[in-house]
C-alpha cells in the first residue's frame, strides 16, 4: 500500500480520486491538492473514507516540494494544467518521489505539444532513481497501449496506425469543451499533423475529414488532428509506416468554433482590457461551461481505439482495439462525464502498476514502452473494457 499526492481537481481529478478510494488496498492514503482547495474539498465530500485535501500552486517548484515535503507520497498524480508538467516532474525530481502525468507539456505562450522537454529530464530521473510514466490518459495513454498489445500479441511488424476519437455525448448546451475550455481549443485550432515514410506532414487545421462507422455509435465525421502520442509512438515503435489521429467533432461544434475563431476569442495573444492583460481564449475560458460540471448532463456513448495494419507470419492484418463507454454509467460510478472517466481510470490504473511494482524502472518512459498485460486485464477490471474486431 502507499501514499498517493494528486494534483488537479477538475474532471479527471474527481475520476482519479474516486477510482483510488475503490482501490483501499493499493492506495491507502490519497492526497487531493488544487490551488483552489474548495473542489478538493468538495470531491472529497462525496467519497465514503477520509481523502485529504491541500491548497498548491503547482506552477512553482517549491510550492510543490513543500507539498511532497508535507505528504511524503510514494507517487504524484499530475492532472494539472499541461503548462505545469515541467514543474511537478522538477519537484519529483528533487524530493525522489515517482512521477505520472496523461498529457504532454505544453508552452503557456506558445500553441504547441510534444515531449521534447519531458524526455530532456529522463536522465535526472535516473540520476533520482524514480520513474516517469508520460501519457496515462485514454489518448495518450490507453490507446498506445492498445498499440503496445498488438505488437506484443496480434503482429510481427506494425505498418500503420489510425487513432480513432469519438465522443458521441450530448451535454444540452449550444457550445461547451469537454475538457479544459483553454487547452480543448488549442489543441484544435492548431495545423494537422500526420507522419509517413518519416517524414512529418502539416495540414490547414481541420482541413481533412473522413467519414468512420464507430461500432456501437455509427457513422460520424472525423477530422484529421495531431495529437502528442503520435510522437512517442514514431519512436517506439519500429517498422512503422504511417501514423494519423482522427477526432469527432459535429457541424455545431464547428459552426460555433469557427465564428469564435473569426472574432479572435481563441487567440492566445493577450489583449489589454483598462489596466490588464488577458488572453481572449482566457476570457472564453471563464464564460463557457466549466467542463468538470458537464456529467450529470451528459449523454451517449465514446469510442476510442486504434485501427492498425501490419504483418503476421507473412500475412497481411487488420485490427480494431477499442472501448466503448457511456457518459451516464461514468456519471453514476465518479460524478463525471464520459471524458474525464476514460482519463482518469487509466491514470489510476497507472498509478497503481507503479506502487505495486508491476512496472518499474529509472527515468522517463511513455506507456508502449511497458508490459501493456497488467494494464490490459486492469482496463477491464476497471471500467474500461476493450474489444479486438478482426478486420482481415
Amino acid at each position: 500500500m502507499g501514499t498517493a499526492l494528486v494534483i488537479g481537481a477538475g474532471g479527471v481529478g474527481r475520476v482519479v480520486v474516486h477510482k483510488m478510494a475503490q482501490n483501499r488496498e493499493v492506495f491507502e492514503k490519497i492526497v487531493l491538492a488544487s490551488r483552489t482547495v474548495s473542489k478538493c474539498e468538495q470531491i472529497a465530500s462525496e467519497i465514503d473514507g477520509e481523502i485529504f485535501t491541500d491548497s498548491i500552486n503547482a506552477d512553482e517548484v517549491s510550492k510543490v516540494v513543500s507539498a511532497i515535503e508535507k505528504w511524503k507520497p510514494d507517487i504524484v498524480v499530475n492532472v494539472a494544467l499541461p503548462y505545469q508538467d515541467l514543474a511537478i516532474m522538477d519537484a519529483c525530481i528533487k524530493t525522489e518521489v515517482h512521477y505520472l502525468d496523461t498529457a504532454n507539456y505544453e508552452h503557456p505562450d506558445i500553441a504547441k505539444f510534444e515531449y521534447k522537454e519531458q524526455w530532456a529530464r529522463d536522465e535526472k530521473f535516473k540520476e533520482a532513481g524514480i520513474l516517469g510514466v508520460l501519457g496515462s490518459g485514454f489518448d495518450p495513454g490507453v490507446t498506445n497501449i492498445f498499440v503496445a498489445h498488438a505488437q506484443k500479441h496480434l503482429f510481427d511488424e506494425i505498418h500503420e496506425i489510425d487513432i480513432l476519437d469519438c465522443n458521441d455525448g450530448d451535454h444540452g448546451y449550444h457550445f461547451a469543451t469537454n475538457f479544459n475550455p483553454e487547452i480543448n481549443i488549442r489543441e484544435i485550432t492548431a495545423n494537422g499533423r500526420y507522419w509517413k515514410e518519416g517524414v512529418w506532414y502539416e495540414i490547414p487545421a481541420l482541413s481533412e475529414k473522413i467519414d468512420w462507422n464507430y461500432p456501437e455509435v455509427g457513422v460520424r465525421d472525423s477530422y484529421l488532428i495531431y495529437h502528442e502520442e503520435m510522437e512517442s509512438l514514431v519512436k517506439n515503435i519500429p517498422n512503422l509506416k504511417q501514423i494519423r489521429f482522427f477526432m469527432t467533432f459535429s457541424e455545431k461544434y464547428l459552426t460555433h468554433l469557427r465564428v469564435l475563431e473569426n472574432i479572435g476569442m481563441t487567440s492566445i495573444e493577450p489583449i489589454e482590457i483598462g489596466n490588464e492583460k488577458i488572453a481572449p481564449i482566457q476570457f472564453l475560458q471563464k464564460v463557457l461551461p466549466d467542463p468538470a460540471t458537464l456529467g450529470e448532463r451528459t449523454k451517449g456513448k465514446t469510442n476510442i481505439g486504434t485501427y492498425i495494419k501490419g504483418i503476421k507470419d507473412g500475412v497481411k492484418k487488420t485490427y480494431y482495439i477499442y472501448n466503448v463507454s457511456e457518459h451516464e454509467e461514468a456519471y453514476r460510478d465518479t460524478k463525471a462525464n464520459g471524458v474525464s472517466f476514460t482519463t482518469g481510470v487509466p491514470a489510476m490504473i497507472g498509478a497503481k502498476l507503479v506502487l505495486e511494482k508491476e512496472w518499474k524502472g529509472e527515468g522517463v518512459f511513455n506507456m508502449e514502452e511497458f508490459d501493456p498485460d497488467p494494464f490490459m486485464t486492469e482496463l477491464n477490471l476497471r471500467g474500461l473494457p476493450w474489444k479486438v474486431l478482426r478486420i482481415e
